[in-house]
């Protein structure tokens, strides 16, 4: 088997360290591994398959006969080093969304387009966290049903926020029972004991934009440039793992029955869907798994042809770190590197 240079940009980040942890448990075939940072975090030790790696200050030497760059180090380092190393000859799949949008970028998660890796100009897009969990219960059944229109509500944990945020909840969660004062450093707002019904900033339409992420990043996603999508993103008191209480409107009807018939054998579900034994997926349970998870499905009472459901997911890893190894995997799979 072929085996590949791959660094990591963002490397002692949460979702960059998922990423080591996600390439080892998958076996992923590496040649040589470079992790890197800004200024400020290198020279940080990270073990990897039993061995220390020393995480470097980026330049654009780093990129140099590198074959897959994972990135996970904000947009606006995204904007200044993905070019760079495409045009070192590096195939980058970056977490961030700076590139999401952009009409010669694909973005992509496997389970549901995983063709438009093809159509990669040298950087990939991986999408928003809470739009990869969404699609990959709802795509599979938009193929049987052609999904209308989709109202979803998230409560997403602040790890999504990045590790200082994890910080914060924890910092101000033990603050709060010693009688003390914290207040949030990275969250708009406190956190324990709290939700923060803002994730980004507010647009002039009155949603935030992560709100729009949904609805922008689920049409390109789904092929479905028809598809409305309402979105409320909320911040809650939970260190990994997003919830998503979603309603879906189809063209034809569709049963509680059927959709769990067509979501039981789909690539990366689970359904855990039993109320009446208190079965349902909850974030405590997902954490450190790379399925989605779908439970509470039932009839909708507002629509004609309405499906309501709970979807969970461990943000850091299918919603982040395990999507873009998997996207890396389908460059694998397609010699498209």
């Amino acid at each position: 088997m072929k085996h590949y240079n791959v660094a990591i940009l963002g490397a002692t980040g949460a979702v960059g360290r998922t990423m080591l942890k996600v390439l080892e448990e998958r076996d992923f075939p590496i040649e040589e591994l470079k992790l890197l940072a800004s200024e400020r975090s290198a020279g940080t030790e990270i073990e990897f398959r039993g061995n220390k790696y020393v995480v470097e200050a980026v330049t654009p030497e780093s990129f140099e006969g590198i074959d897959i760059a994972l990135f996970s180090a904000g947009s606006s380092r995204s904007k200044i080093w993905a070019p760079i190393a495409a045009e070192k000859g590096a195939v980058v799949i970056d977490n961030s969304s700076a590139f999401r949008m952009e009409p010669d970028v694909p973005l992509v998660v496997p389970e549901v387009n995983p063709d438009d890796v093809h159509l990669h100009k040298g950087i990939i897009a991986n999408p928003n966290c809470s739009t990869i969990q969404m699609v990959v219960a709802l795509y599979p059944i938009h193929k049987k049903k052609k999904i209308k229109r989709i109202i979803v509500s998230t409560y997403q944990a602040v790890s999504g926020a990045g590790a200082k945020a994890i910080e914060d909840l924890e910092k101000e969660t033990r603050s709060k029972f010693e009688g003390k004062h914290y207040y949030p450093e990275v969250l708009p707002a406190s956190i324990a004991f709290n939700v923060i019904p803002r994730i980004d900033v507010f647009m002039e339409n009155g949603y935030t934009k992560e709100e729009l992420k949904m609805l922008n990043e689920t049409r390109k996603i789904m092929h479905a440039p028809d598809i409305k999508v309402s979105a409320t993103c909320v911040r809650v008191p939970v260190f990994v793992g997003h919830s998503e209480s979603v309603t879906i409107e189809t063209e034809e009807p569709i049963t509680p029955e059927e959709a769990r018939e067509i979501l039981k054998d789909s690539p990366g579900v689970i359904i855990e869907d039993d109320p009446e034994n208190n079965v349902y997926p909850m974030p405590i349970d997902v954490e450190g798994k790379d399925d989605v998870f779908v439970g509470r499905i039932r009839k909708d009472l507002a629509f004609e042809n309405g499906l309501s459901m709970w979807v969970v997911a461990d943000n850091l890893r299918k919603g982040a770190a395990t999507n873009a190894v998997q996207i890396a995997e389908v460059l694998i799979k397609y010699a498209l590197v």
